[in-house]
């Protein structure tokens, strides 16, 4: 964990180094001063000699403005070098997170993983600076302080020693109780992120069905979670001031006592009581932040783990050590293809696909919800390996393409269609980030798109908010359609993708397709049969199997499941879904 951590401190060692250098030196000066004031009281005040009271002074102001000017290095250093590593680290799970397969991010929540880019790196980066500051601080301004005293009067310094011990053993208890509520409050921190996330991603739902006050009760109680854990954590650790405050005042009325007996008996001088009452706050205050920082630290431990899951997590999917860059053409054959999710499933979600699809071909693919239609056009784009046997799109394995090659020759439409805040031309140009004008336009032309954005005032420039929540589901998909044709694919997959568009415009779609772009080989998955009627085979799929695969003509005369939902949805009263099994 250190060294994956570590590894993320970079161009922010030199400054990682020179902080606690700084505050060492801040220690160093602070020590300094109650000797000085020691000098003054003994050789000054008590002689009546104000040359040693101007030297003395003149020290004191000199080591007081050193030692602010240490703790004002040691500040900016600390800053820049937790803020610097705070920046690495999000950096860093974030360009992973890209790397990531499906599989690989079905292993954490959105939640989950916001709450690690935000919170947990904030721990991390407050733990962090804790310990480049008062970590090295705190023990070393303690030492010194405890060595000062004991070079002053071992006697007093004694009460000291005892005070820590004491006091050290019941911090340690305060952190140890504190630290198991800590730990606990941080997977808390997920369900209220994944409360907030759903409520306001999906608010016109919530809206619509009056479940706001459901949603209130849901987000007080993700609140009310982690307020209860703070509490009894902050509960505990503030019976760190009460205990270090009653430290602290037996301290000064031990040493107050013993000391006048000893000044009246000319064993102490009144400027090294003052000193030792000085190197008393010292040393109790140091106890006390280091108690703190091991409360922080402890913190930071349970972020730490949560980020360095993160940042060590390996992509399933990766490119071979010679991978193919290019793609001769837009042919696909699944050859004994099974897939499961999970490596140890018992039931693999697509059971032996044989198929061989031309380049060029225009594939339909029907089936009832669950039957794994998006699970097998997931397979072409290596979105996920397959589980035993091979997939090969142009003659060659999927797995031999390197991966960006491959994907920018597969032109996926999802089901949940994505458009991003920006303008229309910039959520275009996803696609092609070089694409002119011309030829965006000519992509929503082929999409139907053009004719609604024409009617828009800003046109092309029109900002689309996030998630495009200011177009509707059918303009939505369109330009979806729009943005892969951009890529000019060799194969081009649309998952369900016309499902929002009224049936007239998915006809002017699909003939679009066939005259404009005859040599792109695409997959239309569809739960209307008018939808892919005309493609040039149509495929079948039954719970992961495929039941049927033929042209429309050869599946209503040979295709049981096919002829049934054909006559439904003609007679106006049925679709795939309706059909049990399927």
């Amino acid at each position: 964990m250190l060294k994956t951590l570590g590894a993320q401190i970079k161009e922010f060692k030199k400054a990682s180094i020179a902080t606690p250098l700084f505050m060492i030196g801040e220690v160093i000066m602070e020590m300094i001063i109650p000797m000085l004031m020691a000098f003054i009281i003994d050789e000054g005040v008590n002689k009546g000699d104000m040359k040693n009271i101007y030297l003395a002074g003149g020290l004191m102001l000199l080591t007081a403005v050193c030692s602010l000017m240490f703790g004002i290095g040691g500040g900016v250093f600390g800053a820049k070098a937790s803020t610097g590593f705070a920046r690495n680290l999000r950096k860093a799970m974030y360009e992973n997170i890209q790397t990531f397969s499906f599989s690989n991010i079905d292993k954490f929540s959105t939640s989950g993983l916001v709450t690690r880019l935000t919170t947990d790196v904030t721990n991390i980066q407050n733990a962090y600076q804790m310990m480049l500051r008062m970590a090295m601080r705190a023990p070393f301004s303690l030492i010194f302080a405890m060595l000062m005293s004991f070079y002053i009067s071992p006697r007093l310094a004694s009460v000291y020693l005892i005070a820590v011990v004491l006091l050290g053993v019941i911090l340690a208890i305060i952190v140890g109780n504190a630290t198991k509520h800590f730990n606990q409050a941080f997977p808390k921190y997920d369900d209220l992120n994944e409360s907030v996330q759903e409520n306001v991603s999906a608010i016109r739902v919530v809206k619509a069905y009056v479940r706001e006050d459901y949603e209130n009760k849901k987000f007080k109680k993700a609140s009310e979670n982690i307020y209860k854990i703070f509490c009894k954590a902050e509960g505990i650790v503030a019976w760190n001031s009460p205990v270090m405050s009653l430290a602290v005042y037996a301290c000064i009325i031990l040493i107050s006592w013993i000391g006048a007996h000893m000044i009246v008996q000319d064993q102490l001088t009144t400027g090294q009581l003052m000193s030792l009452l000085t190197y008393c706050m010292t040393i109790l205050m140091n106890l006390m932040m280091l108690s703190m920082i091991f409360v922080m630290i402890t913190m930071s431990v349970a972020s730490a783990r949560r980020v360095c899951e993160v940042l060590e997590e390996k992509p399933e999917l990766a490119n071979p050590e010679k991978p193919i860059f290019e793609v001769k053409d837009g042919s696909i054959r699944f050859d004994h293809v099974n897939f499961s999710y999970k490596k140890n499933a018992d039931t693999p979600v697509l059971k032996d696909i044989n198929l061989e699809i031309k380049s060029g071909e225009t594939i339909g693919i029907v089936g009832g919800t669950g039957s794994a239609k998006s699970s097998l056009v997931n397979l072409i784009s290596r979105l996920y390996d397959v589980t035993d046997g091979r997939l090969l799109v142009g003659g060659v394995d999927v797995r031999d393409y390197d991966m960006e090659v491959l994907r920018n020759q597969v032109a996926v439409v999802l089901q949940n269609n994505v458009l991003f805040s920006g303008t229309i031309l910039e959520n275009l140009r996803w696609g092609d980030k070089n694409a002119t004008e011309e030829e965006c336009r000519k992509a929503c032309e082929l999409a139907c798109a053009d004719e609604f954005i024409q009617k828009l005032p800003d046109g092309y420039e029109t900002y689309i908010e996030q998630g495009g929540t200011n177009v509707s589901g059918g303009q939505k998909q369109r330009l979806c359609i729009a943005r892969a044709l951009l890529k000019k694919p060799k194969i081009l997959i649309l998952d369900d993708s016309t499902s929002a568009v009224d049936t007239a415009t998915d006809a002017k779609i699909r003939k679009a397709f066939a005259e404009e772009i005859p040599g792109t080989t695409k997959l239309i998955i569809a739960q209307r049969i008018s939808s892919v009627e005309h493609a040039d085979r149509i495929i079948v799929l039954n719970e992961g199997q495929i039941d049927g695969f033929g042209t429309h003509e050869e599946l209503l005369a040979g295709n049981e499941i096919y002829r049934e939902v054909y006559e439904s949805q003609t007679s106006g009263n049925g679709d795939f879904d309706e059909k049990g099994g399927m």
